[in-house]
């Protein structure tokens, strides 16, 4: 018996018991289904992750405070604006495009009869730059605002539509942050959520006005501290050459004589792409191995109704062995319908699957489901396998019985 003919016996043996066949194939298709949608959905948030610290800037570093160590010697601020300005100095550090130093805090934010709490920002003027930031409306603050402590500030996205709910034009508008009036020179475009949570609810204001008007924290030798200093780098191919030097100079700076004692830590924004990428595939593959358990169980039922399916064919099974039929095309025509049913459940399972990530994309705005061809055909080559595997012993076993046996069978 040729494949054909194998494929044409097994379709009409499925079509003739048409309702279990369906049942049969339901734990395939649930299970192909899981697996598209979850390894979908995996693959979804590793690209969100990624996509959202690349959009934090280009070739950027992070010095934050803190050792990356155990028994780093601080566990508050220790950056200073000085660090950032001696970073900057390209006589300290080569390849740096642009450095912007931040200080951050919670604030009590006020317009009219709105007071809402906001997290609120001061910031060099290289921000938008350092950060790949846009202002939407209005403007960003300038050098002289800087250099004056100017009480200016600029809205994230969020921050506008709390504060300006019937959309009013806010440029010029008056807000208070702490009872302190400041004036709205700008907002920001909307970036959305992130991986370190979304900052269209930020307020930027000038770094030295932060530190004259809000909050001045220094160290011992009076040095006006930050949260952290971004730097931009001007290629990817130099910045571990980058993040050595800064690690120098800061050593220096704090008088540093061991790395276990650093009071600080340079962070690569290409190394936190590949540690999250790390997570989030864990993540994926846990998923799939959760779904694959369906998979398994659906491969059960397949066995169970392939073993139903000998016993109640037994005699169809003895009259074909009587006319001439061998073994191996009993093992065969068995064969074919138990992976006919996990490949037809296959197939209606992916549509299932791809129908799933759709609605998961409807119910998550940052998140995209990304249905790839490597989950197509994996979920689809393991419900085959899956088929095949449970498909053998009821195959087997109808190839064994015994032709006059078999006659006999009522």
């Amino acid at each position: 018996m040729n494949i054909k003919e194998g494929i044409r016996i097994a379709l009409r043996a499925l079509s003739a018991n048409k309702l279990r066949s369906v049942l049969t194939m339901l734990g395939i298709i649930i299970g192909v289904g899981a697996v598209i949608a979850l390894l979908s959905v995996g693959q979804g948030v590793q690209k969100f992750v990624t996509e959202s610290i690349e959009s934090t800037g280009t070739n950027l570093l992070f010095v934050i405070p803190g050792s990356p160590g155990e028994g780093g010697r601080s566990s508050g601020l220790t950056l200073t604006v000085n660090d950032a300005e001696a970073i900057a100095d390209p006589r300290n550090v080569s390849n740096v495009v642009a450095v912007a130093a931040e200080l951050s805090l919670g604030a009590n934010v006020e317009r009219g009869r709105i007071n809402r709490r906001f997290p609120v920002s001061g910031v060099t003027i290289d921000f938008p730059q350092v950060r790949n930031f846009t202002v939407e409306i209005g403007r960003f603050f300038d050098e002289s605002e800087a250099a004056t402590g100017a009480r200016v500030a600029v809205l994230g996205a969020s921050a506008y539509d709390v504060l300006f709910p019937e959309g009013e034009y806010p440029i010029g508008e008056v807000i208070k942050l702490n009872g302190i009036p400041f004036r709205v020179i700008g907002v920001m475009e909307r970036k959305g959520g992130g991986a370190f949570g979304s900052e269209d609810d930020n307020i930027w204001i000038p770094l030295s006005t932060m530190h004259r008007r809000m909050f001045s924290p220094r160290n011992q030798r009076g040095e006006l501290l930050v949260t952290v200093i971004y730097v931009q780098v001007a290629s990817a191919d130099v910045m571990d050459q980058v993040a050595d030097e800064i690690t120098e100079l800061l050593r220096e700076r704090h008088n540093i004589q061991f790395r276990e004692d650093d009071d600080f830590t340079v962070i690569n924004q290409a190394d936190l792409v590949a540690i999250f990428g790390q997570i989030t595939g864990v993540l994926t593959l846990f998923l799939g191995a959760i779904a694959g358990i369906s998979l398994l169980v659906g491969g059960i039922g397949i066995m169970n109704i392939m073993l139903v399916s000998v016993t109640e064919r037994t005699r169809e099974i003895g009259i074909r062995k009587a006319v001439g039929a061998k073994r191996r095309d009993i093992l065969l025509q068995f064969l074919i319908e138990a992976v006919a049913l996990s490949m037809i459940g296959g197939l209606l399972g992916i549509a299932l699957g791809w129908l799933g990530s759709i609605i998961i994309s409807r119910l998550s705005e940052n998140l995209t489901p990304v249905v790839t061809l490597d989950a197509v055909l994996l979920a689809t080559g393991f419900s085959a396998a899956v088929g095949l595997f449970f498909g053998i012993y009821p195959a087997f076993r109808a190839s064994r019985l015994n032709p006059i046996e078999a006659l006999r069978y009522e």
